[in-house]
């Protein structure tokens, strides 16, 4: 005769089941929106949905043996403006003032190429930070948001998590580090760090890192912050070279990294579909000398889904958001019915006057 099986025992075996299958569901429903976000549709590029896009572009070096590094900053900034970010959305640093500097046969002007075709410095560049402005705590402080009180807006990089945001590093390095006007550096953990500390504080999206330096890998190996991806001119234990020389200038005036780099992204226009790929190819070892280094293990996407102009140009997409924002139809509004929530009320009389700033009394 069969032994009874107690309710009890099934009872417990019943709630065993349905837990365990509640948390399996639990755990497939929390990868759906990574899978979803990850997966192309019908072959289409899958998006990030950002909301707006932001450069910063360093040049650490001083000295004018170093102009070339100068020239590599001015060259980028010129691009990413060409592109549509506008100086609202750039911040520059630039280490040393090579347009002033006493040795530079053309004042007021740099040059990346030795016919001279092109002045990077033109007559509309906003630097951010100029001269000994750019240390190693002021870039720390302009990632992670720590600026001291009554900082002026253009020296801030007012990032949300709608962000994605461009850096581009230029100077002398070597294995865990980046020089800073010859003075003091930034090792790669300091650099992993800030971007951390941005991670945490909701300050981007997704980065492109680039750096164009002497071992320039070597920055990017200790990266543990999701959604970023970067670039580097050379590996770890070789040198980055420079592309040519100005006989008139007297100094190498690009590096060689940077010229291919530029040359790629003055092809391209807002509506390009070059993909981040394709921005890794362009420099190969033959033509770099150095082997140029990748690493995309930290992005939810694929390179070969995150389109370039997703970083460096002015395109944005719309963020939908939840509430009303009502305004008053002041188009309407008569002097005899002033606005009440205007700043500035309406008069029948003139307001202002023309005064000349140059006046004689």
């Amino acid at each position: 005769m069969a032994p009874e099986t107690s309710p009890r025992l099934d009872i417990k075996n019943i709630c065993t089941t349905i837990i365990m299958v509640a948390l399996f569901c639990a755990i497939i429903l929390s990868w759906l929106p990574v899978v979803a976000q990850s997966t192309s549709n019908n072959g289409q590029k899958t998006t990030s949905h950002h909301t707006n896009n932001w450069v910063v572009i360093v040049c650490t070096s001083r000295f004018w043996f170093n102009y070339r590094h100068v020239a590599n900053a001015l060259s980028m900034y010129r691009s990413v403006k060409r592109l549509g970010i506008p100086d609202s959305q750039i911040i520059l640093m630039l280490a040393d003032d090579m347009p002033c500097n006493p040795r530079n046969p053309r004042p007021g002007a740099v040059f990346n190429n030795a016919h001279q075709h092109i002045n990077v410095y033109g007559d509309d560049v906003e630097v951010d930070y100029r001269g000994y402005e750019v240390t190693v705590e002021n870039f720390i402080r302009l990632l992670t948001g720590r600026l001291p009180p009554g900082t002026p807006r253009s020296k801030q990089l007012l990032t949300d998590d709608g962000s994605n945001i461009f850096i581009y590093m230029t100077g002398h390095g070597g294995d865990g580090f980046l020089k800073f006007q010859d003075n003091e550096e930034i090792s790669d953990i300091e650099l992993a760090d800030a971007f951390q500390q941005m991670w945490e504080k909701k300050r981007y999206n997704q980065i492109l890192f680039m750096i164009d330096t002497c071992q320039a890998a070597s920055m990017y190996k200790k990266h543990y912050s999701p959604n970023i991806v970067s670039i580097a001119s050379s590996q770890v234990g070789q040198d980055s070279f420079s592309h040519h020389h100005d006989t008139a200038i007297g100094v190498y005036v690009i590096d060689r990294y940077t010229y291919y780099a530029l040359e790629f992204l003055e092809r391209i226009t807002q509506t390009s579909k070059k993909t981040l790929k394709d921005l890794f190819k362009v420099c190969p070892q033959e033509t770099c000398i150095s082997t140029p280094g990748h690493r995309w293990d930290l992005l939810e996407r694929k390179p070969e889904d995150i389109l370039v102009t997703e970083f460096l140009s002015g395109n944005r997409e719309i963020k939908p958001v939840k509430y009303l924002v009502e305004l008053e139809d002041i188009l309407n509004i008569s002097a005899d019915q002033p606005c009440l929530s205007c700043d500035i009320q309406l008069k029948n009389e003139d307001t202002f006057q023309y005064v000349d700033p140059f006046g004689m009394s």
